[in-house]
């Protein structure tokens, strides 16, 4: 049975998903986090204001899921494009050369990114978008099979990758779950001669969250089907519920510790366990209760997602960032304000301009495609 619909209707649930998560990266590069924890929140606030940073190593904080959910979203956006272009009499063939450039695309941006960051040329492979170029290769290649075939490979991608930090021991690298001494370092040596700064991040987490891609794909699969809506619902949440149990189970157990920084198994399904129950409340919620009326602030961002990564990326942390904080620290300090607060205010500001852009964007209809 063919169970694909009309997908005129757009899932905005999808993109306020893909707006939220780059909203929140866009105030991480704003420094909204930093400056807020420098007021040195005691008690609940303290708390919450450290789900707002990677948890250092053994451990799941909220911040820990905005990586994951940008690949799941991804993953999502690429099913539904594949799906309007066979709707168009285009092939796997034809597309896969669309999705190989801008593969390599992802690849430049990603490793370019890096040499931003250090003022020079570096040869670093750790960020999402590089991670992001090889995970949506794997996703695409196996698009055109089943549910049944595509979750088994991503299972299958967590058991090889827990398997080869079980095993894969060699001298130096022979602590599967330690911070620089595993098989991921190793293999960052023989890469690129380094290892992540104080970090302990590692260019074979591709291996795992090529699973966060492909389910991606699969629930922008469930999601424009002719199923009903509280079936998809149901699925989604019974999908978010298994994965959850199997990775803090795994993590509980001692079998597997949940570490983000190296994408254990266990943490690959216990973040893509809490991304399904997020999609599914956001489906339930914008697309089958219809509440809509706040959901344009992130869809405008949500729509040039790639474009505003890149911005704050390189020109909003090096030019804005500084820029806008000759007047709003300035005003704000002329005013009174300690230091603190005034870094709060300029972070907001900075935001507040970014999203601004996006918003210009979209009124334009200027959507800029990778």
């Amino acid at each position: 049975m063919n169970t694909t619909t009309n997908v005129n209707q757009r899932l905005i649930s999808l993109d306020v998903m893909r707006g939220c998560i780059m909203i929140l990266l866009a105030a991480e590069s704003a420094h909204i986090y930093g400056s807020l924890e420098h007021l040195h929140p005691t008690g609940i606030w303290d708390a919450v204001m450290q789900q707002f940073f990677h948890h250092p190593w053994n451990g799941l904080r909220a911040w820990d899921l905005v990586q994951p959910a940008f690949m799941t979203m991804a993953g999502s956006a690429m099913y539904i494009s594949y799906y309007y272009k066979t709707q168009k009499g285009i092939t796997w063939a034809q597309n896969f050369r669309h999705i190989a450039f801008r593969c390599l695309k992802l690849f430049i941006f990603g490793t370019a990114l890096h040499c931003v960051y250090a003022g020079r040329l570096v040869w670093e492979l750790w960020n999402v978008l590089t991670q992001l170029s090889i995970t949506t290769l794997i996703a695409y290649l196996i698009i055109r099979r089943s549910y049944v075939f595509q979750l088994g490979v991503s299972l299958l991608l967590l058991l090889a990758i827990d398997l080869l930090y079980r095993f894969v021991l060699l001298p130096g690298y022979d602590q599967p779950f330690v911070q620089d001494h595993n098989l991921g370092s190793y293999v960052d040596m023989l890469l690129m001669g380094k290892l992540n700064d104080g970090g302990g991040w590692v260019t074979i987490n591709f291996i795992s969250t090529a699973a966060h891609t492909i389910w991606g794909v699969l629930a922008g699969k469930l999601l424009i089907s002719n199923r009903a809506a509280g079936q998809k619902i149901r699925i989604l949440l019974i999908a978010g519920i298994l994965g959850l149990a199997a990775g803090f189970g795994l993590d509980w157990a001692g079998i597997t510790p949940i570490i983000k920084r190296i994408a254990t198994a266990s943490f690959t399904l216990a973040s893509g366990g809490w991304i399904m129950l997020l999609l599914a409340f956001l489906y339930w919620i914008i697309d089958v209760k219809q509440q809509t009326r706040y959901a344009w602030i992130a869809t405008v961002v949500g729509m040039n997602a790639i474009f505003i990564y890149l911005f704050f990326e390189t020109v909003g942390g090096q030019w804005v960032n500084p820029t806008t904080g000759i007047f709003v620290k300035g005003f704000t300090g002329m005013a009174g304000l300690p230091e603190s607060l005034q870094n709060v205010a300029n972070a907001f500001a900075v935001l507040a301009l970014e999203w601004g852009l996006c918003y210009w964007l979209y009124k334009r209809k200027i959507f800029f495609k990778l």
